[in-house]
């Protein structure tokens, strides 16, 4: 592993951060915090922390030792120096002589000692950071330090890289226990220039930012060197599929299966509500070699690669056997019946140890964080998207580190009691029970017309309420513009193409697992006497306003039966469709046509926890409505174009939020299928009888 360290930028940030009051030792602390978090193979989500010990004036001008220290919550890779909050050290080092102490104490007594009430949470391994007598303290969890000690002689190997250089401890779950095993391995050996945690990670220290840096990158490369001078073997492939189905064929029903039914409707076995997750799908060459194992069953089913992935992927991950091109039913049987299987051996697991704490953890939903599939690769599942990308992330690394440790030996991992205590950590839990999700959270929503103005804030309301968003709509600046200003996920996608469809949902199933929820609302007006009108005309205005919702719904729909969790199907009706207007029947009646497909869906699938509705709007500004339209329909009527945007009873002009909102709420109304919602601002006229 190279040095990313680089005189003239640390120079830089020392001079950037003296402008803001900040000293040079917490400024060289934040710029190789962001050395080592900018690299994946040293840090990934939370797994790592720095610290520097310095002297400040409080506000009475008083000198105070301190501990600058990672706090919970910041990504290293990008910390500033509030990411860093200073503790106290004197109260600290003075409980060295204490036997026993709490998380729950530890982290009471770390948040009463920091200078600034309002900063986060210290490292849960601040006291190790405090009582090692270093300036300088770097830790992170190496991918190529965990290959050394995840095999049976990991400590033997580990003498033999570092010697004297470094001294070991073995494992124990972070708090308070270790840093008094951390301490003692560092006092007993006070030449050491760092500490190796077996199967957890690496401390470097140094006197200044740079040398303890450097000494990292030194045992890292190490470690790498050991790993390339003791490979022996790779991994022995199972007979390979013929042919497997693809990601995105799959995808959507192994998101129904991971789906946690919930509510009152879980015993009554209506449709019910679930509570679902946003899936990541992962492939490359390492990943299809790893899932094609011949002993995948043994080595994916030993543990966590370092403990703390436990968290976010559960100990284990589910495996599923290879899915066949073509019928995939007798698969999904299948795969159904390996998941219940896994949910059944999670609940024993967890009702095997819950009484080591007297029956008070709270069990955390059983499915699967990591499915590994034979032929198509990994998929990790977590409460959003950017949840299962971190899933998603450690699932890779633990791909890299077990197939590296099984090239020199066996992996091993931490035994299962000490799993259970890492993933039911009260401190873990705590967090926990303290979060709220929004309302559409967990669901994925696909907007057609995505890049314009009803669609654009459409996929923003959606997004506000929680929701992954995928925008359709044809390739080109609009869609780009929407896309980079975080409107959703943009999809090129041409509604009136059966192929472009099908690819877009495609596309959607490999990024998020599937669909929820389907917003059609792509459209256009055409214009002119029905007398007068071509059929061609007629045809073009039908294939979009008509049958382009058709296709998207029907390719939304076998999504979503594939989940098997309901749906929400919605539609941009628009008032033509039971209000026409003169010379708008080229675009009315095809609307008029949508208007009977809602209910024929809600109709149809209404057994399946899938709900129809509709959005009657009018006057919107939009591709449909534009602003030459609106300045002839003004002109023609004799009012102004804010008279004329302003023409219903509240005496307001109803703008794209409005829809947008109108949307989310049939989204979210459980209860409601077949209806239709107006949004006119108050129109008799075009009210449905």
């Amino acid at each position: 592993m190279k040095s990313a360290w680089n005189d003239r930028e640390a120079a830089e940030v020392v001079e950037r951060y003296a402008a803001e009051g900040v000293g040079e030792d917490l400024a060289l602390r934040v710029y190789t915090t962001r050395l080592l978090g900018s690299e994946p193979r040293l840090v990934l989500h939370g797994g790592g922390n720095t610290s520097v010990k310095s002297r400040v004036r409080d506000v009475t001008g008083a000198e105070l030792d301190v501990l600058y220290v990672k706090g919970s919550g910041w990504d290293m890779g990008t910390i500033e120096p509030p990411g860093l909050p200073a503790v106290q050290l004197d109260p600290l080092l003075a409980l060295a002589g204490v036997d026993a102490l709490s998380d729950e104490d530890m982290v009471n007594l770390q948040r009463r000692n920091l200078l600034d009430s309002t900063a986060p949470n210290p490292s849960v391994e601040t006291l190790l950071h405090a009582w090692v007598p270093r300036t300088f303290i770097d830790h992170t969890h190496a991918n190529a330090a965990l290959v050394l000690t995840d095999q049976p002689h990991g400590e033997e190997i580990c003498r033999e890289v570092y010697g004297d250089r470094a001294a070991i401890v073995p494992y124990i779950m972070p708090g308070f226990d270790l840093a008094k095993a951390a301490k003692s391995a560092a006092d007993a050996h006070p030449e050491a220039e760092g500490l190796v945690l077996l199967k957890h990670g690496l401390f470097t220290f140094g006197d200044t930012a740079h040398e303890a840096y450097e000494l990292m990158i030194e045992w890292v490369s190490l470690a790498e060197a050991r790993i390339e001078g003791g490979r022996r073997k790779v991994f022995a492939a199972a007979e390979p599929p013929s042919a497997t189905a693809s990601a995105g064929e799959i995808a959507p029903a192994i998101r129904g299966m991971l789906a946690n039914r919930r509510g009152s409707e879980a015993q009554e076995g209506g449709a019910g509500d679930f509570e679902r997750f946003i899936l990541e799908h992962r492939t490359s060459p390492d990943i299809q070699a790893y899932v094609g194992g011949a002993e995948l069953t043994r080595y994916s089913q030993i543990g966590t690669v370092t403990p703390d992935h436990a968290i976010r992927t559960k100990p284990l991950p589910v495996v599923l056997p290879a899915p066949p091109a073509g019928d995939l039913a007798a698969w999904t049987r299948e795969a159904r019946a390996a998941v219940e299987a896994y949910r059944t051996a999670y609940t024993a697991y967890f009702e095997r140890h819950n009484p080591r704490y007297g029956g008070t953890k709270r069990m955390l939903d059983p499915s699967p964080r990591v499915v590994l599939v034979p032929g198509v690769g990994l998929f990790a599942s977590g409460r959003d998207a950017r949840a299962a990308a971190a899933a998603a992330d450690l699932a890779e690394t633990t791909v890299d580190v077990i197939a590296d440790v099984e090239s020199m030996d066996r992996f091993e991992s931490i035994t299962e009691d000490e799993l259970f205590d890492i993933e039911y950590w009260s401190l873990e839990q705590a967090k926990l029970a303290g979060a709220k999700e929004k309302a559409l959270a967990r669901h994925v929503v696909v907007v057609t017309g995505g890049a314009g103005a009803i669609g654009r804030a459409t996929a923003a309301a959606f997004r506000d309420a929680g929701a992954e968003v995928a925008l359709f709509d044809l390739p080109g600046a609009s869609l780009d513009d929407a896309a980079e200003a975080g409107a959703g996920l943009a999809v090129p996608c041409d509604v009136t193409d059966d192929t472009s469809v099908g690819r877009a949902f495609a596309t959607v199933a490999a990024r998020f697992g599937g669909v929820d929820i389907l917003v059609s609302n792509a459209g256009a007006a055409w214009r002119g006497p029905m007398a007068d009108v071509s059929d061609d005309v007629l045809r073009e205005s039908f294939e979009l306003n008509f049958f382009a919702h058709q296709r998207v719904t029907r390719a939304a729909l076998r999504m979503m039966r594939a989940q098997g969790t309901g749906g929400c199907l919605l539609f941009n009706v628009s008032k033509q469709a039971v209000n026409p207007g003169p010379d708008f029947g080229p675009y009315g009646l095809p609307k008029a046509a949508t208007l009977g497909l809602v209910r024929q869906y809600a109709i149809e699938h209404g057994w399946e926890g899938i709900r129809s509705n509709g959005v009657n709007a009018d006057r919107i500004r939009s591709g449909v409505l534009t602003d030459e339209m609106i300045a002839s329909r003004s002109e023609a009527r004799g009012v102004t174009e804010d008279a004329y945007m302003r023409g219903n009873l509240l005496g307001r002009e109803v703008r794209a939020a409005d829809v947008a909102q109108a949307f989310v709420s049939l989204a979210l109304a459980r209860a409601t299928t077949g209806a239709i919602l107006t949004v006119d601002g108050g129109n008799v006229a075009a009210a449905l009888r």
